[in-house]
């Protein structure tokens, strides 16, 4: 009984991302943009677009960190996380959709989850699982802090690549 070599969906936890400043993670599908915000304790409850499914996957070739997608819910509807190459650069896409339960080789979707630096096993980075050393990362652009791929050197600590998963309700902590 040979198991062949594919990712199978094990659990999922529903949690927001936060980055360095605290601030949250909100996909605008009808903008085509994901960005972290500061938001109301009130603005958290109702959840649009913040609401993250972390989906974990199984596999049976040892890799670098645990393979996770990412989706979310934004009025009704369902958006995976995806990267896609567009004019020579990697670009973060909410595409509508669900998450596979398998996938049976390399896919855009999966990003494996480490932790951020061994003394702080609290936060996470997110390491494309197609292009070794992209992460993602925010980037200022404007007043948004835009949700990118972002690439690092080895061992490189960056701080905008620093996530942490919360869960979302009232009386948090949200320091990362």
């Amino acid at each position: 009984e040979l198991e062949c070599d594919a990712l199978c969906k094990d659990n999922t936890l529903h949690r927001v991302l936060r980055n360095v400043n605290s601030q949250l993670l909100v996909v605008r599908p009808d903008l085509n943009v994901a960005a972290f915000e500061n938001v109301t304790d009130q603005e958290m409850q109702s959840g649009k677009g913040m609401h993250f499914s972390i989906h974990y996957y199984k596999t049976t070739t040892p890799l670098a960190g645990l393979p996770v997608a990412f989706s979310v819910q934004v009025e009704n509807k369902s958006y995976y996380m995806c990267c896609e190459k567009e004019r020579g650069e990697m670009i973060v896409r909410f595409k509508e959709g669900k998450v596979p339960k398998e996938i049976p080789g390399e896919s855009n979707i999966i990003f494996f989850k480490t932790t951020f630096t061994s003394c702080c096993s609290q936060a996470f980075k997110f390491e494309y699982s197609m292009e070794r050393g992209m992460f993602l990362a925010f980037e200022e652009e404007g007043y948004l802090r835009k949700l990118i791929l972002k690439k690092l050197p080895k061992d490189e600590v960056d701080e905008t690549t620093k996530m942490s998963l919360c869960k979302f309700g009232k009386n948090e902590n949200h320091n990362l």
